[in-house]
């Protein structure tokens, strides 16, 4: 019986195994077959042109159709990209050779048989899946996006241009990316070091040029596009900062729940399940409160019997009693401890999948870092005292030790470990003492600098 099980247990390993090497090749070709079906409808019924709605060859529902299998398509081949991306920092893709057929319509030549490499046919599937992507990237309009029609334009239409061309200029215009936001920050962090640069030798006041410069801002021609161009740098930013952050919290969730309840926790529950001979107690402090729970019961039992509460009943029956609640805490105490396993290798996933998130978004981190600089620069000398001593007062403050504690103990319970006091008093006497170093130097070396006002308010509030 137990043969069988391990046998199963092992086929299903190595049908995982092989279903998640095929993952990337199994990607892009899903991939692929969707720029296909897209480069199809192009040939058949747009001439080798781009899929338009906007033909008037075709009646509304023919458009709506095409412009459904479009977005679905392109929908398709954005999901699959993204899990071949991610599966092949994972999975690494074979050098095998492949024997391809290749066949020429109106060709007298029989057909051609080739064998080439595992990385010339990728190749070939992603040029062709980034060139039917490019012609549909730079022209989808932007729903959210603010256009803004200037007074001396308005005539022009009303002259007889064609007001379809305002339409189309609208939809050529790309969102912002990742890469100009970035590009937009560097410029912005350089013109912020220029300025300090400046302020300090500066002749007149401060404010008197911030002044001055706010009006020429507000009588430049080009003041509103500028608008509408940081208000749309500043509404990515957040839609990726936010979107990263969620992602750093929900997929090492998920992950840790779902290789907990079907991965690690069928493997513990089986190996653990068929040993007789295994450990009830992981550690002293189970093994200590299991006899405190199985002397306060025979207690309650013996003073149950001596109000009248119960029938008085013979050793015997104590003994079956006390034997019974014996057997149910060793089953409770061997859950508590498989469950201690399952955590460990499910937090080990958990730290993997958050550690590829991180490695696939380095860009997206460094849009959440300016969006947090933007964040916490951007708030009141008040709000960033109040925000300081708060975490201060509750990472390295009075009662601060109290919370470490309750943290550590419940760490080592979730891990089955017992709670070494030494270590517990230890890490109290030395950790919160390098993030007070941490809190104060981040004041004197940046908050002073820049936000001298913010550190006044700061020691202000904190005497």
């Amino acid at each position: 019986m137990r043969n069988s099980l391990v046998g199963s247990v092992r086929g299903y390993l190595r049908t995982a195994n092989r279903w998640l090497l095929r993952t990337p090749e199994r990607a892009l070709d899903e991939a692929y077959e969707a720029a296909l079906t897209i480069r199809g409808l192009e040939d058949t019924h747009f001439g080798g042109n781009r899929i338009s709605v906007d033909s008037s060859n075709y009646g509304k529902s023919t458009q709506t159709y095409f412009r459904s299998e479009l977005k679905r398509n392109l929908d398709v081949i954005k999901i699959r990209l993204t899990e071949f991306k991610a599966s092949s920092f994972i999975v690494r893709l074979s050098n095998r050779s492949i024997t391809e057929i290749q066949l020429e319509e109106n060709s007298p030549e029989p057909r051609q048989i080739s064998v080439i490499d595992q990385p010339a046919v990728i190749l070939k599937k992603l040029r062709l899946i980034d060139e039917v992507v490019s012609r549909y990237e730079a022209r989808e309009p932007n729903p959210a996006s603010l256009v803004i029609v200037s007074e001396l334009a308005k005539p022009s239409s009303i002259n007889g241009s064609d007001p379809t061309n305002n339409t189309h200029s609208r939809a050529n215009k790309r969102s912002t990316s990742i890469d100009e936001i970035l590009i937009a920050d560097a410029s912005d962090r350089e013109v912020r070091d220029v300025k300090s640069i400046t302020d300090k030798t500066g002749v007149l006041p401060r404010s008197i040029l911030e002044t001055v410069d706010r009006i020429k801002r507000e009588l430049d021609p080009e003041a509103e596009q500028e608008v509408v161009k940081d208000f749309r740098k500043s509404k990515a930013r957040t839609i990726i900062a936010l979107r990263l952050v969620l992602l750093l919290i929900i997929i090492p969730l998920l992950t840790q729940q779902v290789a907990k309840n079907f991965i690690v926790g069928p493997i513990v529950d089986h190996f653990r399940g068929e040993n007789e001979q295994v450990r009830v107690f992981l550690n002293e402090e189970m093994e200590e409160e299991a006899l405190v729970e199985l002397e306060r019961f025979q207690q309650r039992l013996q003073f149950e019997i001596l109000i009248g509460k119960t029938e008085p009943k013979s050793e015997e029956e104590i003994a079956e009693r006390v034997r019974e609640k014996a057997l149910e805490l060793q089953e409770e105490f061997i859950g508590e401890g498989s469950d201690a396993i399952k955590n460990v290798f499910s937090d080990i996933f958990a730290l993997a999948a958050f550690v590829l998130v991180l490695v696939t978004s380095r860009r997206e981190i460094e849009v959440l870092k300016s969006f947090m600089d933007q964040l916490i620069y951007g708030l009141s000398d008040s709000a960033k005292a109040f925000i300081i001593i708060l975490f201060t007062d509750i990472f390295v403050g009075f009662h601060s030790p109290h919370g470490w504690e309750v943290l550590l103990e419940g760490v080592s319970k979730h891990f089955g470990l017992p709670a070494s006091r030494d270590f517990v008093f230890l890490f109290i006497a030395t950790f919160p003492v390098i993030l007070d170093t941490i809190f104060k130097y981040w004041i004197f070396r940046y908050l002073n600098r820049v936000s001298p006002s913010a550190v006044a308010t700061y020691k202000n509030m904190n005497e």
